[in-house]
């Protein structure tokens, strides 16, 4: 693997720092600014939402420089939205900081994406596109739980500053690392908007929506769910983070390997066990064993996901990669705020902590079955082409000697 997918994982590290790092500091932030949790929780949707819109707009944006210049403006723009936060007097300027912070993730994600899969031959796309991507997952082993330790004993103010400075060193590695590239040339936004009339990456978007949805309307309540309903301490939080980082990891890395060799199989597989793990997380949440067992399984399950589908649109919208990619990236954040919408709207009905994992259950139950829907159209498609292949005129038809017939496999040039 390149070493320039270590600058993209380190990039990739201080963004998962500040989009995760937030579960574990909820109570702080909304004791200081004096708001209830679920609405604390707007701190999730937010920036979530800013991923969803900044996706296509900075994309669109970066196609008038190179993806390395993009990508430091990206970091940029995150430096500034997180000390924005660090400094923030009252609750709306600190949700205005994160959805700065948050303008960049989409397309940082979306680029990466696209320049990891450049860098390395075609079957090992998956592969680099993970590697990318282990940036963010090493976050929760180590940048969320050190982030939240400082956070609940010097203030969660300095933890963000913390995330700042984390968003330099991705700055830097990637102005020393990341080869220069041309500025993308004969890039249409017409043609890349074209990529989404294709159903499989509206298929593929949906299941990015609700699969990862369902990790965070578990994930986005973590902390009030361990300490009120398992009996966990406040100090215990950095260490479950911790256990749902080592998931995330392993999850990821065997996502990216799996996914180059049997791309839907282990989407069906990934997503209905996260679908049944969920549901039971209502019940083991209740037991302090049984609660961190879940947790990796969560993180593991709900990340051996990201992968495939990053995969499964790059390669649905060969055509337009760049813009499906970045709106991909918007797509999981979308699942994010809606999660942890519908996660605060269930808890302040009076159902509990643990009623954000139903919700949850539902999210990844309806993504596995966008997935096999998705591989029963491809199967037909498949299958369609073959009969057509079948079916084409011989020389009886009036092909010449030596002339070629066209078929489904071989398209006609034009």
């Amino acid at each position: 693997m390149p070493l320039a997918l270590l600058a993209l994982a380190i990039g990739a590290f201080g963004i998962g720092t500040t989009e995760f790092v937030i579960m574990g500091l909820l109570p702080d932030v909304a004791t200081d600014f004096q708001v209830s949790i679920p609405t604390a929780g707007f701190l999730v949707t937010g920036y979530a939402l800013g991923v969803v819109l900044g996706a296509p707009l900075m994309t669109i944006l970066g196609t008038r420089v190179t993806r390395k210049r993009m990508l430091m403006l990206l970091m940029g723009l995150f430096i500034v939205g997180n000390v924005v936060s660090a400094l923030a007097p009252v609750f709306g300027v600190m949700l205005a900081g994160r959805v700065i912070a948050s303008l960049a993730h989409g397309a940082f994600f979306g680029i990466g994406s696209v320049v990891a899969a450049d860098l390395v031959a075609p079957e090992k796309k998956a592969g680099a596109i993970a590697m990318m991507f282990t940036g963010l997952t090493v976050a929760n082993v180590v940048g969320v739980p050190l982030g939240t330790f400082i956070g609940q004993n010097f203030g969660w103010r300095i933890t963000f500053f913390v995330v700042a400075g984390l968003g330099v060193l991705g700055l830097l590695g990637v102005a020393k690392l990341v080869p220069e590239q041309p500025k993308p040339q004969g890039v249409r936004i017409r043609h890349e908007l074209a990529a989404f009339r294709d159903v499989q990456v509206l298929l593929a978007m949906a299941m990015t929506v609700l699969g990862f949805g369902g990790v965070f309307a578990a994930i986005t309540y973590i902390t009030p769910m361990m300490t009120e309903t398992a009996g966990f301490a406040t100090s215990s939080v950095t260490w479950l983070l911790v256990l749902f980082g080592l998931g995330m990891v392993g999850g990821n890395l065997l996502g990216g390997k799996f996914a180059d060799r049997h791309l839907m199989p282990m989407l069906y597989v990934s997503l209905g066990a996260l679908a049944v793990v969920l549901a039971l997380f209502t019940l083991t949440a209740h037991n302090k064993i049984a609660a961190a067992v879940t947790i990796v399984l969560i993180g593991a399950l709900g990340f051996a996901t990201v992968p495939p589908l990053q995969k499964r649109v790059l390669d649905q919208a060969a055509g337009a990669p760049t813009l499906a990619s970045a709106v991909n990236i918007g797509a999981f954040n979308l699942g994010n705020a809606l999660s942890a919408w519908l996660g605060g709207i269930v808890i302040a009905a009076g159902f509990g902590y643990t009623a954000p994992n139903w919700v949850g259950a539902a999210l990844a139950a309806s993504a596995l079955l966008l997935a096999v829907l998705s591989g029963a159209i491809e199967r037909r498609t498949v299958t369609g082409g073959r009969l057509v292949a079948a079916q084409s005129p011989g020389p009886s038809a009036g092909v010449g000697p030596g002339e070629s017939v066209p078929t489904a496999s071989a398209p006609i040039s034009r």
